[in-house]
């Protein structure tokens, strides 16, 4: 079933599109990441859903319902802002039970709603005191109680976890997952994290320049991008320049023949190969390099290569650490069936 639906949504501020006929359905219960770097539309894209912005043109529909013209506070939404915005001259419990007082619930059954939230995000001693009183990690789960309050259809995020320290954050990125899974409610979540994305959601969203550039499962992304953006920002990979001919790669140093399973998304002619890290390997044959540097990363070796003025970078576990040192001259060659080939 289909909870969340965009069509042809779009945003423009003056002159100036932030989002642009964007066009999607998201699954009930789905945890779902809107990922790009600064500037993409992901946050407008976000505001517009919650209708904290309205449309230029386009719908937003919640299980079929239109709410496009319907405001903020009457969308059966939850909300956690980057900023947590809570306030500090409310109790914590105070806090969590906001979005109820709002709605005109009794005070006896936002107390009981606030306690069961506060234990829920393993908080349950906390609620008589102030928010500064409060570490960096429990006012993030305090902000989530209060977003799920009203038990909402949609549960929106924009970037909730970067002012955490790296530790806290991986933490919290667990602890809103399993959250997630446990309430089954459908989330979307702003970052521009790559590794949160991929650690986090059933669907990644990838934007660039206000429209979405591809949608789907993160591994699906990773595997089999849909254009050299989507292959350059979804973890690490080493876009290089080539021709395309058939099945055959042309490129400075050699020919790179195409195996079954790798994917060409482009016709023939300019080109740029996508490959992994983790899929270039050393060979007796294959496009000569130089290693220019090696970092031990513990539980990867990493290996910067120098060809025809371009870096290529290799990843090996610990104990397939190739014998070579720097200056070294090496042959690429590259894990068959995970190559593509994309439009330059």
């Amino acid at each position: 079933m289909t909870e969340l639906s965009l069509r042809g949504l779009t945003k423009r501020f003056g002159a100036a599109t932030a989002v642009e006929d964007v066009t999607l359905d998201i699954p009930h219960g789905k945890f779902v990441c809107l990922l790009g770097p600064s500037g993409c539309g992901k946050t407008t894209l976000l505001r517009l859903i919650a209708g904290l912005e309205e449309p230029t043109s386009g719908q937003v529909l919640v299980a079929g319902q239109d709410q496009t013209g319907v405001p903020t506070h009457r969308r059966d939404f939850g909300m956690v802002f980057q900023s947590l915005a809570l306030f500090p001259h409310l109790s914590v419990a105070e806090n969590v039970a906001y979005p109820l007082a709002i709605r005109g619930i009794d005070r006896a059954t936002r107390r009981k709603r606030a306690a069961e939230l506060l234990e829920m995000v393993r908080l349950p001693d906390v609620g008589e005191r102030r928010i500064h009183q409060l570490s960096g990690g429990q006012r993030q789960r305090v902000a989530i109680a209060r977003g799920l309050a009203i038990d909402p259809q949609v549960f929106l995020l924009d970037e909730p976890l970067s002012a955490l320290d790296a530790n806290l954050r991986e933490h919290m990125q667990v602890e809103l997952r399993q959250l997630q899974q446990r309430l089954g409610v459908t989330t979307v979540v702003v970052t521009h994290d790559q590794k949160e994305a991929l650690t986090m959601a059933d669907v990644l969203i990838v934007m660039d320049q206000g429209r979405v550039q591809q949608m789907g499962a993160p591994m699906d992304l990773y595997r089999d991008p849909a254009n050299a953006f989507v292959a350059g920002f979804i973890g690490s990979t080493n876009l290089i320049p080539c021709r395309l001919s058939g099945r055959v790669l042309d490129m400075p140093g050699g020919r790179v023949a195409l195996a079954d399973g790798d994917r060409v998304k482009c016709p023939e002619g300019a080109a740029v190969l996508s490959v992994r890290p983790e899929d270039v390997r050393f060979a007796e044959q294959g496009l000569p390099a130089t290693v220019g540097f090696i970092r031990d990363l513990g539980e990867s070796v990493q290996f910067v290569l120098e060809r025809d003025g371009q870096q290529v970078t290799a990843l090996f576990a610990p104990r397939e650490r190739p014998s070579v040192g720097l200056g070294d001259t090496v042959r690429l060659a590259f894990e068959p069936g995970r190559l593509v080939v994309l439009a330059p």
